[in-house]
């Protein structure tokens, strides 16, 4: 996919539900995906957006399908990441990477923890996919619209400090660091991290 200017961000949205996939109710991974990101971002991205069942091998070819042909730089899924034996989408993702970056599975569950004592149970994963000319950072996130929110944005007080830092906030900066675009974010929302010399001036 041809960017309109070098730091155009792609976006792979993919939400992996069977019932959703197949017409039973409306997917809401997808559409609650999207309106963070553009509440997030100061710049609209694009975004390529699939409806998949929990298929390991569907899932696993549409991660290439995202970043080897579409161009994605961020590839974003939602949902088959418990442990039940439909919930494959974490060892999809693995099977499709070239480095694992543990941190973000492991804060993800951390912001998770602050509600139910299951989130211990979710195996959420971020992963590089890189080729030759491309890489793409790939980042398995939680099923319900709320969940998504928390674990991207993370979790403030009532006077608005932060109790738990939300991933999106180390997400620009590990796409620079793997060649993909500048992407600066709103802090209200998710303040991006970056050190002082990877700041544009």
């Amino acid at each position: 996919m041809q960017r309109r200017h070098p730091d155009e961000l792609i976006v792979g949205l993919v939400s992996v539900s069977d019932r959703a996939a197949s017409g039973e109710y409306a997917d809401q991974g997808v559409p609650a995906l999207r309106e963070w990101l553009e509440g997030a971002l100061k710049e609209k991205p694009r975004f390529v957006a699939r409806l998949i069942p929990d298929e390991r091998e569907l899932i696993s070819r549409t991660l290439v399908e995202l970043v080897d042909e579409a161009g994605c730089d961020l590839v974003l899924t939602t949902g088959g990441t418990g442990p039940s034996r439909r919930d494959v989408t974490p060892d999809a993702t693995l099977a499709v990477a070239t480095r694992e970056l543990p941190g973000f599975g492991e804060q993800m569950r951390q912001v998770s923890l602050a509600f139910v004592p299951t989130a211990i149970l979710s195996r959420q994963v971020a992963v590089l996919r890189e080729t030759a000319d491309h890489a793409a950072l790939i980042i398995n996130l939680p099923g319900q619209p709320k969940a998504i929110r928390e674990t991207l944005e993370g979790l403030r007080d009532d006077s608005g400090k932060v109790l738990a830092q939300g991933i999106f906030a180390a997400v620009p900066y590990c796409l620079d660091l793997i060649g993909g675009p500048y992407v600066e974010t709103h802090d209200a929302v998710a303040r991006a991290f970056r050190p002082k010399s990877a700041m544009r001036r």
